[in-house]
């Protein structure tokens, strides 16, 4: 996937401060995966064994987890889809309904918990959000 979908279509962008955050899963830290996305993104990645070693199962600083899955999960299964045609529909439509202002909020609540994070030295912010 990495090779054959997400990297052209990072080539079609102007992605030179992107930077690049996975989880700690075995499977997405294999050697081959992180020297292919250590080529592609330097010292922009933040992973297990990437340059910054991020924190782990952190899902209180990545708006994917704390809101981008479940938001689509709640939509995608409503009508309780049967066949893969039905529920990659869902998906598209659902991701496709996402407004910028909603984006612009989760950016938000993002940034007040890496503030949260930074004033608290680290720990835990369940309590804040």
């Amino acid at each position: 996937m990495i090779t054959n979908f997400f990297i052209p279509e990072l080539n079609n962008h102007d992605v030179q401060e992107l930077w690049f955050q996975q989880d700690g899963t075995t499977c997405h830290t294999a050697r081959a995966t992180i020297d292919l996305l250590k080529d592609t993104f330097g010292d922009r990645l933040i992973s297990r064994f990437g340059p910054v070693n991020g924190p782990l199962r952190s899902c209180d600083l990545t708006p994917l987890d704390y809101f981008l899955w479940g938001y689509v999960k709640s939509f995608v299964y409503a009508d309780k889809p049967q066949l893969l045609d039905h529920l990659e529909d869902n998906i598209c439509r659902v991701i496709s309904d996402i407004r910028p202002q909603m984006l612009e909020k989760v950016i938000e609540n993002w940034t007040s918990r890496l503030d949260y994070i930074r004033a608290s030295r680290g720990s835990h912010a369940r309590n804040h959000i």
